[in-house]
């Protein structure tokens, strides 16, 4: 839930400045969720299907990666709209640096994503305690 958040917000920030158009908040809230299943299910086994031209480049295949699955999504979803394969590139890392950004203020100390209403209760140590 929050990393859809996240990408929601990360679309919304970036979408001004890249050229990426839609036409209501409901079509960015459906390609953010878009864009997170398909960053979920599809970019993992399209990154393992890629993994050489990823070690020749560096890592630099990933971007592209990216750019195409926003591409993909804003063909899937009619409201949304990337006009060339350069905005979606460029858009993809704007998005990418958003979410990375944003993402850091979510994450504990055990690197897990938590929820900001999510107290944290001080634990008790059991046993000794080594001064």
């Amino acid at each position: 839930m929050i990393r859809w958040v996240v990408t929601t917000f990360a679309v919304f920030v970036t979408a001004p400045i890249v050229g990426i158009h839609y036409e209501g908040i409901g079509c960015l809230i459906g390609a953010s969720l878009l864009l997170g299943i398909m960053n979920a299910f599809v970019r993992p086994i399209l990154l393992l299907l890629s993994l050489p031209f990823i070690l020749v480049t560096l890592g630099f295949f990933i971007l592209v990666i990216n750019a195409l699955m926003l591409r993909v999504v804003s063909s899937l979803i009619p409201c949304f709209h990337v006009d060339s394969m350069g905005t979606a590139f460029f858009g993809a890392i704007l998005i990418s640096f958003v979410s990375w950004l944003l993402s850091a203020f979510f994450r504990g100390t055990d690197g897990k994503v938590h929820s900001i209403n999510q107290y944290q209760q001080i634990k008790q140590a059991k046993g000794r305690v080594i001064e």
